[in-house]
């Protein structure tokens, strides 16, 4: 009897803790005096039953190898430099190759030594004499490097867009990569899609370009420009281009170095947007103004100038900033893409879908009503076919509904309509495996035995054979979670969780309540099953 009791108490226990988690996901328990006091944890629903956004990104991978070919160029010719040998001109001539100049030919085996141990990833593709000593390289990445450097764009692109929308505040966001160079964005609940396109779409590169103030801008303007410098506009409110500027092409300083980013206002109350550098930032951004003092510094986001202010003398601290007209919300939106960091290479949006509130509400009642009328007919064939225990299993499969809503807020996970196809299958196997346990006993008794002696008999039998179809199910579902999309984890996540349950309650649970009766019946009483 004492083991029975300890079991009640496990039983009761469960049952209090389930009803916590499952109360916060009921609105109008969360309302009231009640919901202050319970966790804050709910069942989060997925895109088809809250509305939102569904979103396909194309990334422009090409992009991200140019821009890392041309930024290994430009370390070639720092470090080559620090050795002594002497490189020119580091360009990229298309996506793939990187050409440059090696001004004193005999220097030809210290550069590829160089190359060789400093930029494994890069393969000379050809070399090329010109007159007076000089060799042209070109350079392209290997097989392996290309493929892991798109690799690693794709992931970087997915944490950056992940970073900017858990800032912008969209809870249980699905962002995850597909193929084709493809990210699928669902944000589940969003209000203002227009804007969460634009923070998400942003490419975010920050350049501060020294302005070339000897070119002739009338000049620029028809194509004249000077070697290694180009054409930039300012930022304009209307919808003309702004005051024209020469700049140079290599920027002197990107935001890679950010380590935060965030909205301030001047003394007339206009926003701008503050940034700090991290250290090596810091030193960067020290020596850049040290050496540039008196001239004009482009701050260029996107390929767009936004201030062009006169360095003054060397900025120490680490710290700078964005100003332009900028309206409040802005500013807010550019300090998250900066803050969250720039992509590494373009977006494009190549499919978007809105679903809207009343749609994912019309599909949160069909849901639900399936679940209560498939729910309703399983509980009246069990009273009507197994009488008392039928009402025991009834009792039983209300619990396991409870644990696996219960389950379902405590990880945070989001429900879908397959989420609920699946809470809907589990209704069924948890009331198979009474039936396996009910049929069992129900033969036992047929053989003579005694109430108490067909109840053990019955679930010994019955549990192996509910443990060898459970398991097999579950590991099919841990291949759909594995391999599949959002809608069938969310199957394969609640169908795993209900089959967990069920296995808990028809087997620990219904034996508890059997048991219970087996203490208590008087003698001679006949089980009804």
């Amino acid at each position: 009897m004492g083991g029975l009791r300890w079991r009640i108490l496990l039983i009761l226990v469960i049952l209090v803790c389930g009803l916590v988690y499952v109360l916060p996901s009921i609105p109008q328990v969360k309302e009231s005096s009640l919901g202050k006091i319970l966790p804050e944890r709910e069942i989060n629903l997925g895109l088809d039953l809250k509305g939102g956004m569904h979103l396909t990104l194309g990334v422009d991978v090409q992009e991200a190898v140019k821009n890392s070919l041309g930024q290994n160029g430009r370390d070639i010719r720092s470090l080559a430099r620090d050795e002594g040998i002497f490189v020119l001109r580091p360009r990229v001539e298309s996506a793939n190759i990187l050409r440059f100049v090696l001004l004193k030919g005999e220097q030809q085996g210290a550069l590829d030594e160089f190359l060789k141990d400093d930029f494994p990833d890069l393969k000379v593709t050809s070399r090329t004499e010109q007159d007076g000593g000089k060799i042209v390289y070109k350079m392209g990445y290997t097989q392996e490097a290309l493929t892991k450097l798109k690799e690693m764009t794709l992931d970087q692109a997915v944490k950056t867009i992940r970073n900017r929308i858990d800032q912008f505040g969209v809870s249980e966001p699905d962002i995850r990569k597909q193929q084709n160079n493809r990210i699928q964005v669902q944000l589940p609940g969003l209000e203002d899609p227009d804007r969460a396109i634009e923070i998400i779409g942003k490419t975010a590169h920050l350049e501060f370009k020294i302005v070339n103030e000897k070119a002739d801008i009338e000049k620029a303007q028809k194509g004249i420009v000077p070697p290694d410098s180009e054409l930039v506009y300012m930022q304009s409110q209307g919808s003309g281009k702004g005051k024209p500027l020469v700049v140079a092409k290599e920027a002197a300083m990107t935001g890679e170095n950010i380590s935060n980013a965030r909205v301030a206002f001047d003394s007339y109350g206009q926003p701008y947007v503050s940034l700090t550098f991290n250290r090596r930032g810091a030193e960067r951004f020290e020596r850049i103004t040290e050496e540039n003092t008196k001239k004009r510094m482009a701050i260029v986001l996107d390929g767009k100038v936004h201030s062009a202010p006169v360095i003054q003398e060397k900025i120490s601290g680490g710290r700078a900033s964005i100003s332009g007209q900028f309206t409040a919300e802005e500013a807010h939106d550019l300090a998250i893409v900066l803050r969250a960091g720039s992509l590494p290479a373009p977006v494009n949006i190549m499919e978007e879908r809105s679903v809207g509130p009343s749609l994912g509400q019309e599909s949160i009642e069909k849901g639900v009503f399936s679940a209560l009328f498939g729910g309703a007919l399983v509980l009246i064939f069990m009273a009507v076919f197994y009488g008392w225990a039928g009402i025991i299993a009834d009792i039983v499969l209300v619990f396991n509904i409870v644990l696996v809503m219960a389950a379902l807020a405590l990880f945070g996970a989001t429900l879908t309509l397959p989420g609920i196809a699946g809470i809907i299958l589990t209704i069924g196997m948890a009331v198979d495996a009474n039936v396996l346990i009910f049929e069992r006993i129900r033969e036992e008794l047929r053989r003579g035995l005694s109430a108490r002696m067909a109840v053990a008999e019955g679930f010994g039998r019955a549990t192996l054979t509910i443990l060898d179809a459970n398991v097999t199910t579950i590991i099919a579902a841990i291949i759909l979670y594995q391999f599949g999309t959002g809608p069938i984890r969310g199957f394969a996540v609640t169908l795993t969780l209900g089959i967990l349950a069920s296995m808990f309650t028809a087997i620990f649970v219904s034996r508890v309540v059997f048991d219970s009766w087996l203490e208590r019946k008087k003698p001679g009483s006949a089980l009804s099953i």
